[in-house]
């Protein structure tokens, strides 16, 4: 999920994207109705939305976090017709940025590959990137990354 954010908005609540997704996991206004999410704006409403989202997509490939995220991008149809991930661009940079985050690394131009792959890879990584959610002043959702040496 942080790492979804971190690319999809920079962490940034007001981000607005071209197609109109908005907030920090960039909901589209039907995506955001159907997971009752009134105010696409709001850090916390959209966080929720945007993680039961996530975890639809999760289940609906079976856990296959590549689709999943692939799905998040561009749309469970356009991963069901493509058999995969989506040859397109934007979602094929999309999913290496996601997953290179989430396994630690600060590299978006990792290969696209297998889960196991980049999974012993981060294991192996002398440094990790650690990803904390916490309400900052006036309660407001904030995201945090640091370094940390570790496996």
């Amino acid at each position: 999920v942080k790492a979804v954010i971190q690319v999809e908005s920079g962490y940034r609540s007001g981000a607005v994207s071209r197609k109109g997704a908005v907030g920090l996991m960039q909901l589209m206004p039907g995506t955001a109705d159907g997971l009752a999410v009134h105010d696409r704006y709001d850090p916390d409403q959209n966080v929720r939305g945007g993680t039961a989202y996530l975890r639809q997509m999760l289940d609906r490939f079976q856990g296959r976090l590549e689709l999943a995220v692939a799905a998040y991008n561009a749309g469970p149809g356009a991963v069901e017709k493509h058999g995969g991930i989506p040859p397109f661009a934007e979602t094929r940079d999309y999913v290496r940025r996601v997953l290179a985050l989430y396994r630690g690394f600060d590299r978006p131009d990792l290969p696209l590959q297998p889960v196991r792959q980049l999974q012993s890879s981060a294991r192996s990584a002398a440094l990790v990137r650690r990803t904390q959610v916490v309400h900052g002043p006036n309660n407001r959702l904030l995201v945090t990354t640091a370094l940390a040496i570790g496996k």
